[in-house]
Protein backbone atom coordinates (compact mmCIF):
# COMPACT_ATOMS: atom_id res chain seq x y z
CA UNK A 1 0.00 0.00 0.00
CA UNK A 2 1.22 3.47 -0.85
CA UNK A 3 2.10 5.11 2.48
CA UNK A 4 1.45 8.64 1.22
CA UNK A 5 -2.21 7.84 0.59
CA UNK A 6 -2.72 6.93 4.23
CA UNK A 7 -2.38 10.61 5.08
CA UNK A 8 -4.93 11.78 2.49
CA UNK A 9 -8.35 12.33 4.01
CA UNK A 10 -11.39 12.40 1.73
CA UNK A 11 -14.72 13.77 2.96
CA UNK A 12 -17.61 12.41 0.92
CA UNK A 13 -20.91 14.35 0.98
CA UNK A 14 -24.38 13.04 0.14
CA UNK A 15 -27.91 14.08 1.16
CA UNK A 16 -29.36 10.61 1.91
CA UNK A 17 -28.93 8.51 5.06
CA UNK A 18 -26.48 6.05 3.38
CA UNK A 19 -28.50 2.92 4.26
CA UNK A 20 -29.36 2.03 0.66
CA UNK A 21 -26.89 4.14 -1.34
CA UNK A 22 -24.89 1.51 -3.19
CA UNK A 23 -22.83 3.90 -5.31
CA UNK A 24 -21.57 5.99 -2.40
CA UNK A 25 -20.77 2.83 -0.45
CA UNK A 26 -18.80 1.27 -3.32
CA UNK A 27 -16.79 4.43 -3.95
CA UNK A 28 -16.08 4.90 -0.25
CA UNK A 29 -15.02 1.27 0.12
CA UNK A 30 -12.69 1.52 -2.87
CA UNK A 31 -11.03 4.66 -1.54
CA UNK A 32 -10.75 3.13 1.94
CA UNK A 33 -9.22 -0.08 0.58
CA UNK A 34 -6.73 1.99 -1.46
CA UNK A 35 -5.47 3.62 1.73
CA UNK A 36 -7.41 6.87 1.82
CA UNK A 37 -8.87 8.06 5.13
CA UNK A 38 -12.57 8.30 4.26
CA UNK A 39 -15.35 10.11 6.08
CA UNK A 40 -18.85 10.02 4.59
CA UNK A 41 -21.40 12.66 5.61
CA UNK A 42 -25.14 12.23 5.16
CA UNK A 43 -28.28 12.82 7.17
CA UNK A 44 -30.11 10.80 9.79
CA UNK A 45 -33.86 10.21 10.00
CA UNK A 46 -35.75 9.02 13.05
CA UNK A 47 -35.98 5.54 11.55
CA UNK A 48 -32.49 5.40 10.01
CA UNK A 49 -30.77 2.11 10.74
CA UNK A 50 -27.41 1.84 12.45
CA UNK A 51 -24.54 1.46 10.00
CA UNK A 52 -21.34 -0.51 10.31
CA UNK A 53 -18.96 0.31 7.50
CA UNK A 54 -15.15 0.10 7.21
CA UNK A 55 -14.96 3.89 6.77
CA UNK A 56 -16.09 6.69 9.11
CA UNK A 57 -19.64 8.08 8.95
CA UNK A 58 -21.27 11.29 10.16
CA UNK A 59 -24.99 11.83 9.67
CA UNK A 60 -26.60 15.19 10.43
CA UNK A 61 -29.92 15.35 12.27
CA UNK A 62 -31.82 18.12 10.53
CA UNK A 63 -34.81 20.21 11.54
CA UNK A 64 -36.20 20.20 8.00
CA UNK A 65 -36.34 17.12 5.78
CA UNK A 66 -38.27 18.32 2.74
CA UNK A 67 -38.16 20.88 -0.06
CA UNK A 68 -36.01 24.01 -0.30
CA UNK A 69 -35.60 24.51 3.45
CA UNK A 70 -34.02 21.06 3.72
CA UNK A 71 -31.46 21.76 1.01
CA UNK A 72 -30.68 25.14 2.52
CA UNK A 73 -30.23 23.74 6.03
CA UNK A 74 -28.17 20.80 4.84
CA UNK A 75 -25.78 22.92 2.79
CA UNK A 76 -25.33 25.44 5.61
CA UNK A 77 -24.61 22.67 8.10
CA UNK A 78 -22.32 20.95 5.60
CA UNK A 79 -20.50 24.20 4.79
CA UNK A 80 -19.51 24.91 8.39
CA UNK A 81 -18.68 21.27 9.08
CA UNK A 82 -16.34 21.10 6.08
CA UNK A 83 -14.89 24.54 6.73
CA UNK A 84 -13.55 23.51 10.14
CA UNK A 85 -12.67 19.89 9.31
CA UNK A 86 -9.30 18.44 8.40
CA UNK A 87 -9.25 16.99 4.90
CA UNK A 88 -7.21 16.78 1.71
CA UNK A 89 -9.93 16.13 -0.89
CA UNK A 90 -13.67 16.80 -1.04
CA UNK A 91 -16.02 14.48 -2.93
CA UNK A 92 -19.44 16.00 -3.66
CA UNK A 93 -22.24 13.65 -4.73
CA UNK A 94 -24.85 15.35 -6.91
CA UNK A 95 -25.70 18.99 -7.35
CA UNK A 96 -27.57 19.18 -4.03
CA UNK A 97 -24.25 18.95 -2.11
CA UNK A 98 -22.15 20.93 -4.57
CA UNK A 99 -22.56 24.51 -3.35
CA UNK A 100 -21.18 23.90 0.16
CA UNK A 101 -18.35 21.74 -1.18
CA UNK A 102 -17.36 24.23 -3.86
CA UNK A 103 -17.28 27.21 -1.50
CA UNK A 104 -15.17 25.35 1.07
CA UNK A 105 -12.81 24.03 -1.60
CA UNK A 106 -12.18 27.62 -2.73
CA UNK A 107 -11.79 29.03 0.79
CA UNK A 108 -9.51 26.22 1.93
CA UNK A 109 -7.79 25.86 -1.48
CA UNK A 110 -8.40 22.12 -1.52
CA UNK A 111 -9.27 19.92 -4.53
CA UNK A 112 -12.89 19.05 -5.22
CA UNK A 113 -14.15 15.94 -7.01
CA UNK A 114 -17.76 15.86 -8.25
CA UNK A 115 -19.90 12.77 -8.86
CA UNK A 116 -23.07 13.41 -10.90
CA UNK A 117 -25.40 10.50 -10.16
CA UNK A 118 -27.89 12.05 -12.55
CA UNK A 119 -28.82 15.27 -14.36
CA UNK A 120 -30.15 16.87 -11.21
CA UNK A 121 -32.15 19.80 -12.69
CA UNK A 122 -33.90 17.29 -14.99
CA UNK A 123 -35.33 14.98 -12.30
CA UNK A 124 -39.10 14.35 -12.72
CA UNK A 125 -39.83 15.87 -9.31
CA UNK A 126 -38.93 19.29 -10.75
CA UNK A 127 -41.33 19.08 -13.69
CA UNK A 128 -43.66 22.06 -13.36
CA UNK A 129 -41.46 23.69 -10.71
CA UNK A 130 -39.55 26.03 -12.99
CA UNK A 131 -38.20 28.35 -10.28
CA UNK A 132 -36.67 25.46 -8.34
CA UNK A 133 -35.31 23.93 -11.54
CA UNK A 134 -33.77 27.26 -12.52
CA UNK A 135 -32.05 27.48 -9.13
CA UNK A 136 -30.29 24.13 -9.56
CA UNK A 137 -29.45 24.94 -13.19
CA UNK A 138 -27.93 28.26 -12.09
CA UNK A 139 -25.77 26.50 -9.48
CA UNK A 140 -24.48 24.14 -12.17
CA UNK A 141 -23.98 27.04 -14.59
CA UNK A 142 -21.82 28.90 -12.08
CA UNK A 143 -19.80 25.93 -10.75
CA UNK A 144 -19.51 23.25 -13.45
CA UNK A 145 -17.11 25.20 -15.72
CA UNK A 146 -14.66 25.29 -12.80
CA UNK A 147 -14.74 21.53 -12.10
CA UNK A 148 -11.35 19.96 -12.69
CA UNK A 149 -12.23 16.47 -11.46
CA UNK A 150 -15.69 15.11 -12.25
CA UNK A 151 -17.42 11.94 -13.39
CA UNK A 152 -20.93 10.60 -13.94
CA UNK A 153 -22.80 7.32 -14.46
CA UNK A 154 -23.04 7.10 -18.26
CA UNK A 155 -21.61 8.51 -21.48
CA UNK A 156 -24.80 10.28 -22.57
CA UNK A 157 -24.87 12.50 -19.47
CA UNK A 158 -21.10 13.08 -19.66
CA UNK A 159 -21.42 14.18 -23.29
CA UNK A 160 -24.19 16.68 -22.47
CA UNK A 161 -22.29 18.26 -19.57
CA UNK A 162 -18.96 18.30 -21.42
CA UNK A 163 -20.50 20.07 -24.39
CA UNK A 164 -22.54 22.48 -22.29
CA UNK A 165 -19.79 23.53 -19.86
CA UNK A 166 -16.55 22.72 -21.69
CA UNK A 167 -15.32 20.30 -19.02
CA UNK A 168 -13.88 16.79 -19.07
CA UNK A 169 -16.47 14.81 -17.09
CA UNK A 170 -15.52 11.14 -17.12
CA UNK A 171 -17.71 8.03 -16.80
CA UNK A 172 -17.73 5.68 -13.83
CA UNK A 173 -20.70 3.38 -14.19
CA UNK A 174 -22.99 2.45 -11.33
CA UNK A 175 -22.42 -1.30 -11.29
CA UNK A 176 -21.86 -3.82 -8.46
CA UNK A 177 -18.79 -5.67 -7.28
CA UNK A 178 -18.38 -9.15 -8.74
CA UNK A 179 -19.56 -11.48 -6.01
CA UNK A 180 -20.30 -15.13 -5.54
CA UNK A 181 -23.98 -15.96 -5.45
CA UNK A 182 -25.11 -16.04 -1.84
CA UNK A 183 -28.09 -17.81 -0.36
CA UNK A 184 -31.29 -16.16 -1.49
CA UNK A 185 -33.73 -14.86 1.10
CA UNK A 186 -37.12 -16.37 0.31
CA UNK A 187 -39.69 -13.65 -0.23
CA UNK A 188 -42.62 -15.65 -1.63
CA UNK A 189 -44.05 -18.55 0.32
CA UNK A 190 -46.47 -19.68 -2.38
CA UNK A 191 -45.05 -22.34 -4.65
CA UNK A 192 -44.78 -22.00 -8.41
CA UNK A 193 -45.51 -18.28 -8.57
CA UNK A 194 -43.23 -16.30 -10.86
CA UNK A 195 -41.61 -13.34 -9.15
CA UNK A 196 -41.34 -9.92 -10.77
CA UNK A 197 -39.12 -7.52 -8.83
CA UNK A 198 -38.64 -3.77 -8.77
CA UNK A 199 -35.90 -2.46 -6.50
CA UNK A 200 -35.10 1.19 -5.96
CA UNK A 201 -36.84 4.43 -5.06
CA UNK A 202 -40.63 4.36 -5.29
CA UNK A 203 -40.82 7.75 -6.99
CA UNK A 204 -42.80 9.32 -9.78
CA UNK A 205 -41.95 8.19 -13.30
CA UNK A 206 -40.56 4.76 -12.38
CA UNK A 207 -43.28 2.82 -14.24
CA UNK A 208 -44.48 1.09 -11.08
CA UNK A 209 -48.13 1.92 -11.77
CA UNK A 210 -47.81 0.40 -15.26
CA UNK A 211 -46.66 -2.90 -13.80
CA UNK A 212 -49.44 -2.89 -11.20
CA UNK A 213 -52.00 -2.39 -13.98
CA UNK A 214 -50.43 -5.22 -16.01
CA UNK A 215 -50.67 -7.66 -13.07
CA UNK A 216 -54.41 -8.02 -13.77
CA UNK A 217 -53.46 -9.82 -16.99
CA UNK A 218 -50.61 -11.94 -15.62
CA UNK A 219 -51.46 -15.27 -13.99
CA UNK A 220 -49.38 -17.22 -11.52
CA UNK A 221 -47.08 -14.30 -10.75
CA UNK A 222 -46.44 -11.77 -8.00
CA UNK A 223 -44.87 -8.32 -8.24
CA UNK A 224 -42.55 -7.35 -5.37
CA UNK A 225 -41.50 -3.75 -4.75
CA UNK A 226 -38.30 -3.34 -2.71
CA UNK A 227 -37.88 0.28 -1.66
CA UNK A 228 -39.71 3.37 -0.47
CA UNK A 229 -40.10 6.86 -1.84
CA UNK A 230 -42.31 9.86 -2.56
CA UNK A 231 -45.25 7.85 -3.94
CA UNK A 232 -44.93 4.76 -1.72
CA UNK A 233 -48.19 5.37 0.19
CA UNK A 234 -49.93 6.38 -3.03
CA UNK A 235 -48.97 3.07 -4.66
CA UNK A 236 -50.12 1.08 -1.63
CA UNK A 237 -53.54 2.74 -1.84
CA UNK A 238 -53.66 2.15 -5.60
CA UNK A 239 -53.04 -1.57 -5.10
CA UNK A 240 -55.82 -1.69 -2.50
CA UNK A 241 -58.22 0.10 -4.84
CA UNK A 242 -57.52 -2.46 -7.55
CA UNK A 243 -57.74 -5.31 -4.98
CA UNK A 244 -54.38 -6.70 -6.03
CA UNK A 245 -52.88 -7.12 -2.55
CA UNK A 246 -52.16 -10.80 -3.23
CA UNK A 247 -50.34 -10.02 -6.50
CA UNK A 248 -48.45 -6.84 -5.55
CA UNK A 249 -46.41 -6.87 -2.34
CA UNK A 250 -44.37 -4.05 -0.82
CA UNK A 251 -41.15 -5.12 0.90
CA UNK A 252 -40.25 -1.63 2.10
CA UNK A 253 -36.73 -0.31 2.49
CA UNK A 254 -34.04 -2.98 2.17
CA UNK A 255 -30.46 -2.35 3.42
CA UNK A 256 -27.91 -2.70 0.62
CA UNK A 257 -26.19 -5.53 2.53
CA UNK A 258 -29.37 -7.63 2.16
CA UNK A 259 -30.63 -6.55 -1.24
CA UNK A 260 -28.59 -8.91 -3.45
CA UNK A 261 -29.95 -11.92 -1.55
CA UNK A 262 -33.48 -10.76 -2.35
CA UNK A 263 -32.72 -9.96 -6.01
CA UNK A 264 -31.82 -13.60 -6.66
CA UNK A 265 -35.45 -14.62 -6.03
CA UNK A 266 -36.71 -12.85 -9.12
CA UNK A 267 -37.65 -14.43 -12.41
CA UNK A 268 -37.73 -11.01 -14.06
CA UNK A 269 -36.32 -7.65 -12.99
CA UNK A 270 -38.45 -4.61 -13.80
CA UNK A 271 -36.90 -1.30 -14.86
CA UNK A 272 -39.46 0.88 -16.62
CA UNK A 273 -39.19 4.66 -16.84
CA UNK A 274 -41.44 7.40 -18.11
CA UNK A 275 -39.94 9.95 -20.49
CA UNK A 276 -40.05 12.79 -17.96
CA UNK A 277 -37.04 14.77 -19.11
CA UNK A 278 -33.43 14.12 -20.04
CA UNK A 279 -32.50 12.66 -16.66
CA UNK A 280 -34.68 9.59 -17.12
CA UNK A 281 -34.25 9.39 -20.89
CA UNK A 282 -30.46 9.08 -20.61
CA UNK A 283 -30.38 7.19 -17.31
CA UNK A 284 -28.49 3.96 -16.70
CA UNK A 285 -30.28 2.55 -13.62
CA UNK A 286 -28.01 0.57 -11.31
CA UNK A 287 -30.81 -1.94 -10.78
CA UNK A 288 -30.20 -3.28 -14.29
CA UNK A 289 -26.61 -4.18 -13.40
CA UNK A 290 -27.85 -5.63 -10.09
CA UNK A 291 -30.27 -7.87 -12.00
CA UNK A 292 -27.53 -8.92 -14.41
CA UNK A 293 -25.20 -9.96 -11.59
CA UNK A 294 -28.03 -12.00 -10.06
CA UNK A 295 -28.60 -13.52 -13.55
CA UNK A 296 -32.15 -12.15 -13.62
CA UNK A 297 -33.49 -11.12 -17.07
CA UNK A 298 -34.80 -7.56 -17.27
CA UNK A 299 -37.91 -5.92 -18.67
CA UNK A 300 -36.79 -2.38 -19.44
CA UNK A 301 -37.72 0.81 -21.25
CA UNK A 302 -36.21 1.32 -24.68
CA UNK A 303 -34.11 4.40 -23.80
CA UNK A 304 -30.57 4.90 -25.20
CA UNK A 305 -28.31 3.82 -22.32
CA UNK A 306 -30.66 1.05 -21.18
CA UNK A 307 -31.16 -0.24 -24.72
CA UNK A 308 -27.41 -0.34 -25.28
CA UNK A 309 -26.92 -2.80 -22.41
CA UNK A 310 -29.96 -4.99 -23.04
CA UNK A 311 -29.24 -5.36 -26.77
CA UNK A 312 -25.48 -5.80 -26.45
CA UNK A 313 -25.71 -8.60 -23.91
CA UNK A 314 -29.18 -10.05 -24.78
CA UNK A 315 -30.22 -10.00 -21.13
CA UNK A 316 -33.88 -9.09 -21.42
CA UNK A 317 -36.69 -7.41 -23.31
CA UNK A 318 -37.24 -3.77 -24.23
CA UNK A 319 -40.66 -2.14 -23.98
CA UNK A 320 -42.05 0.75 -26.06
CA UNK A 321 -45.79 0.24 -25.44
CA UNK A 322 -46.63 0.43 -21.73
CA UNK A 323 -50.36 -0.33 -21.99
CA UNK A 324 -51.41 -2.99 -19.44
CA UNK A 325 -52.26 -5.62 -22.04
CA UNK A 326 -49.06 -5.16 -24.06
CA UNK A 327 -46.84 -5.04 -20.98
CA UNK A 328 -48.50 -8.20 -19.67
CA UNK A 329 -47.89 -9.87 -23.03
CA UNK A 330 -44.19 -8.94 -22.97
CA UNK A 331 -43.84 -10.21 -19.40
CA UNK A 332 -45.72 -13.47 -20.06
CA UNK A 333 -43.65 -14.18 -23.18
CA UNK A 334 -40.42 -13.41 -21.33
CA UNK A 335 -41.35 -15.77 -18.49
CA UNK A 336 -41.95 -18.58 -20.98
CA UNK A 337 -38.76 -17.79 -22.92
CA UNK A 338 -36.43 -17.76 -19.93
CA UNK A 339 -38.12 -20.73 -18.28
CA UNK A 340 -37.11 -22.81 -21.31
CA UNK A 341 -33.44 -21.81 -21.04
CA UNK A 342 -31.46 -24.20 -18.86
CA UNK A 343 -29.31 -22.99 -16.00
CA UNK A 344 -25.95 -23.46 -17.73
CA UNK A 345 -27.05 -21.71 -20.92
CA UNK A 346 -28.48 -18.86 -18.85
CA UNK A 347 -25.20 -18.56 -16.95
CA UNK A 348 -23.29 -18.27 -20.23
CA UNK A 349 -25.60 -15.51 -21.47
CA UNK A 350 -24.96 -13.39 -18.36
CA UNK A 351 -21.24 -14.19 -17.98
CA UNK A 352 -20.01 -11.61 -20.51
CA UNK A 353 -22.23 -8.86 -19.13
CA UNK A 354 -21.12 -9.60 -15.55
CA UNK A 355 -17.46 -9.48 -16.55
CA UNK A 356 -17.86 -6.10 -18.27
CA UNK A 357 -20.35 -4.43 -15.94
CA UNK A 358 -18.55 -4.87 -12.63
CA UNK A 359 -17.19 -2.41 -10.10
CA UNK A 360 -13.69 -3.84 -10.33
CA UNK A 361 -13.44 -2.24 -13.80
CA UNK A 362 -14.88 1.10 -12.64
CA UNK A 363 -12.68 1.16 -9.53
CA UNK A 364 -9.57 1.43 -11.71
CA UNK A 365 -10.91 4.64 -13.26
CA UNK A 366 -12.00 6.01 -9.89
CA UNK A 367 -8.58 5.51 -8.27
CA UNK A 368 -6.89 6.95 -11.34
CA UNK A 369 -8.75 10.22 -10.76
CA UNK A 370 -7.96 10.39 -7.04
CA UNK A 371 -4.35 9.29 -7.45
CA UNK A 372 -3.83 12.06 -10.01
CA UNK A 373 -4.77 14.78 -7.51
Amino acid sequence: MNKTKLHKKVIVSVTDDLVTDQRVNRISQSLHNAGYNVLVTGRKFKNSKKLERPYAIKRFRLIFNKKAVFYAEYNIRLFFFLLFSKFDILLSNDTDTLLANYLVSKIRRKPLVFDAHEMFPEVPELVGRQKVKNTWTYIEYKIFPHLKYSYTVCQSIADIYNKKYGINMQVIRNVPFTHNTSDAITIDEKENRHILLYQGAVNIGRGIEWIIDAMEYIDNAVFYIAGTGDIFCQMQKYVEQKQLQDKVIFLGRIPLETLSSITQNADLGMSLLENRGLNYYYSAPNRIADFIHAEVPVIATDFPEISKIVKQYSVGELVTDNSPQNLAKVINNALIKWENINKEEKHQIFAKAKADLCWENEEIKLLSIFNSI
